[in-house]
């Protein structure tokens, strides 16, 4: 061991700058779900565990892929609400952002063109923010009681919009899920954590060729 101190010093300098001694950047991209009350977990015991997204970032965990996912789901959200909130959402920014707004559009009866609409936007300010963030755009469908015209036109806005801004698109977020009894929590809206099981594996398959 040098005696010095000047030599202890460049001695104990150099040891910190050895590779593998330095503390690790954070290199993990992030994985937004932006969303209402099914992204958020409502009505599950431990939503943070529970919801789609803590799976899907088990999931991530799992395959070792180095992505950070963030749960932005708020309950009761629309696509209106979520044009007002995305800026501050992009406060992180996304390497991949999943859209998963518009259920409560149609539980309200709003125009599909008005949903059309906020989500284009939407889109558009994540594309500005996040030039080179891929965007997914999870679809929604409403039950029959809507009306055919309604549930027709509501169920076209998905398809149309991830053509047309060149987003994945996952066709029905609920798919296997939506209307089932086992699935679902006694208001037959919210799933629960087996439904967000089936929810999780659905996105999966979509969104694990675009995390390499």
């Amino acid at each position: 061991m040098p005696k010095s101190p000047a030599a202890r010093v460049a001695l104990t300098l150099a040891c910190l700058l050895a590779p593998g001694l330095l503390p690790a950047a954070d290199t993990s991209r992030v994985l937004v779900f932006f969303g209402d009350s099914l992204t958020a977990g409502r009505g599950l015991a431990d939503p943070a565990t529970e919801a789609f997204p803590a799976l899907i970032q088990e999931k991530i965990d799992a395959a070792r892929l180095g992505w950070r996912v963030v749960n932005a789901g708020l309950s009761g959200e629309t696509t209106a609400g979520g044009l007002r909130r995305v800026d501050w959402v992009l406060r992180t920014p996304p390497d991949l952002f999943v859209l998963a707004l518009g259920g409560n559009d149609g539980l309200r009866g709003i125009s599909p063109a008005v949903s059309r609409q906020n989500l284009e936007q939407i889109i558009g300010r994540v594309r500005a923010r996040r030039p080179g963030a891929r965007i997914v755009l999870a679809g929604m469908q409403m039950p029959p009681e809507f009306g055919p015209e309604y549930t027709r036109e509501f169920s076209a806005i998905f398809p149309a919009v991830a053509e047309k801004h060149r987003a994945t698109l996952i066709p029905f977020l609920l798919e296997g899920v939506g209307g089932s009894v086992e699935l679902n929590l006694p208001d037959r809206i919210h799933p629960n954590p087996a439904g967000h099981a089936v929810i999780a594996e659905t996105l999966w398959k979509h969104l694990r060729p675009l995390l390499d």
